[in-house]
């Protein structure tokens, strides 16, 4: 696994370290610290090694119910896997520069003089409007740089205009009307998206328009393609070599594959700062539930205790990561809804992780057995293998059910 191991991140780790109180987390951090300082010629070290010592590190101050550290270093873990942006996790914790100094001020200046571009080019606008409607109220401008802005998603690049853009006037109307058409009278996976490309082919609009027999087509269609990209993720989950990211991308826009009840997934990922979920699924009612990934066929899910099989550390880990989600969601319940209108207040999450082929020698209904027992006990979290997840998507589909 190739991970990201730099000066900030050591910083960081020992200013971790000089906050935890507990001598078993501090033991913990010492010991990633001491991996980090291990590298030749000057460099940082990183590796897989350095992962597995941040997640015991993580654990162990959960259990010593150090809750800052566990968020510390679990923005750690995903500094190191490229979750979290440096600009952001610099700025967070203060990494480039002394406590008491002046924060670094590029991002800054480059904020401030897109805010100045962007006020002038509204206020332009307004005054051209007042220009051509001189008695226009207030209500009415309003609205006017309301319909500008819905109509700049759909921005131009005219090939014999170089160097300038243009927003031609009512396409987000046109594109939502085409988004209702698809998402209510044709079964595809992105309808937003396909309302876009229609509105920028005008003839496309019209055949949709006049061929109420197309959605047959559209809809076997369809459901080949879904085919295909279960296949894909089958191939990938079964893959022992790979990583969380490539299950990440192969899953891009597969909402539909968590069944029926959800409508599509939320545009922002981090709604928490310092918090990036990896897939943010919407319901139907508009409630949020976060899907946690982790590897497939890699993982070892359950282990003997007792004589029955129970969840093995790395799926308590994630759950762990999943429910450290869940309270940050809680805790920025009425901001995220203020600012996103999407409400978190009914929030759970599913931990995707591991495959039955990482423990042939264990009949699969006594693993999945296991992490259903184990489900059972918890309030809003649920663990779900890869296969048990595809094969469920493969049973839709072989019904006919684009969901």
């Amino acid at each position: 696994m190739e991970t990201r191991s730099d000066m900030a991140l050591e910083i960081h780790l020992e200013k971790i370290r000089s906050a935890a109180t507990a001598e078993t987390v501090t033991d913990a951090l010492t010991a990633a610290l001491r991996h980090v300082r291990s590298g030749t010629g000057g460099r940082r070290k990183g590796g897989k090694r350095l992962t597995e010592l941040l997640g015991a590190a993580r654990a162990s101050a959960a259990r010593a119910e150090e809750w800052e550290v566990v968020r510390s270093v679990q923005d750690v873990l995903h500094y190191t896997e490229g979750r979290l942006l440096r600009p952001d996790y610099e700025e967070k914790y203060r990494l480039r520069h002394l406590d008491h100094a002046p924060r670094d001020r590029s991002g800054l200046d480059y904020l401030a003089r897109t805010m100045v571009a962007m006020n002038e080019f509204w206020c332009q606008e307004a005054e051209s409007h007042l220009a051509q409607h001189p008695g226009a109220a207030f209500e009415e401008v309003m609205a006017h740089m309301r319909r500008i802005g819905q109509d700049a998603r759909f921005t131009q690049a005219p090939v014999e205009d170089p160097a300038r853009y243009r927003i031609p006037r009512g396409a987000a109307e046109l594109s939502a009307w085409t988004e209702r058409v698809l998402s209510n009278r044709v079964e595809i996976v992105d309808p937003a998206e396909a309302a876009r490309r229609i509105v920028s082919s005008p003839e496309a609009l019209s055949v949709l328009a006049a061929d109420e027999d197309g959605r047959t087509v559209l809809r076997a269609a369809e459901l080949q393609r879904r085919a295909v990209h279960l296949r894909e993720l089958r191939r990938v989950a079964e893959d022992a070599h790979a990583s969380e990211h490539a299950l990440q991308q192969a899953l891009k826009g597969m909402y539909w594959v968590f069944g029926g009840r959800f409508i599509g997934e939320a545009q922002r990922r981090r709604l928490v700062p310092g918090d990036e979920v990896d897939i943010p699924l919407i319901r139907g009612d508009g409630s949020l539930q976060i899907v946690e990934l982790k590897q497939a066929a890699a993982v070892k899910l359950v282990k003997g205790h007792r004589g029955a099989w129970v969840p093995r550390r790395e799926v308590h880990d994630a759950v762990g990561q999943a429910i450290n989600y869940l309270v940050g969601l809680d805790e920025n319940r009425e901001r995220i809804s203020a600012e996103f209108g999407i409400d978190t207040r009914r929030a759970n999450a599913l931990v995707l992780i591991g495959h039955p082929l990482s423990q042939p020698e264990i009949d699969e209904r006594e693993i999945n057995d296991a992490l259903r027992l184990h489900t059972s006990h918890l309030n809003r979290v649920e663990i779900l293998t890869y296969k048990e997840l595809i094969d469920s998507a493969e049973r839709a589909l072989a019904a006919g059910d684009v969901m």
